[in-house]
């Protein structure tokens, strides 16, 4: 049987899409301990536009590698203060983007951050799960996962 929209399997990782900016995969932890999304950021700044606030940043989808490096420009969506497992407290810029998650693309907020010494560039938080994904925890990758050639990116190879 099909899942349904409100009961969509996802593993506690998966390769995901960000559409909206350009990603074609992103290797993402599922984290039900998170509320908002976070997305590996660098060269973040934040201007105006049209009296608004916007925010300019470059995603970097592959650890170790430059490959297919993307500079984003979106309205700034809002500010939170973002407290790490470890209790370490982080004020961050909120954007709005599509997220293709095993197969369905939901609107998210995502935080910009830093993730350069962790193993995935993306979390995926329950903000995001809230529209109708059941996690299993024993589970890896159910939406699919690129190519092999294009896994090894992942890595610098």
């Amino acid at each position: 049987m099909a899942p349904s929209h409100s009961s969509t399997p996802t593993g506690w990782r998966e390769w995901v899409r960000l559409p909206d900016i350009g990603v074609r995969w992103i290797k993402a932890k599922v984290d039900t301990g998170a509320q908002t999304s976070a997305l590996h950021a660098s060269d973040i700044i934040e201007f105006e536009r049209d009296g608004s606030d916007w925010v300019r940043f470059t995603v970097h989808p592959w650890q170790e590698s430059e490959l297919e490096s993307v500079t984003v420009e979106l309205p700034v969506h809002g500010r939170r203060i973002v407290r790490s497992s470890s209790g370490h407290a982080e004020p961050r810029l909120v954007v709005l983007m599509s997220v293709l998650l095993c197969g369905r693309k939901v609107r998210a907020e995502v935080t910009l951050t830093s993730r350069e010494s962790m193993v995935f560039r993306m979390l995926i938080g329950r903000e995001a799960l809230q529209h109708g994904f059941v996690v299993h925890p024993a589970a890896s990758y159910l939406g699919g996962r690129p190519k092999r050639s294009v896994r090894r990116r992942n890595r610098g190879h």
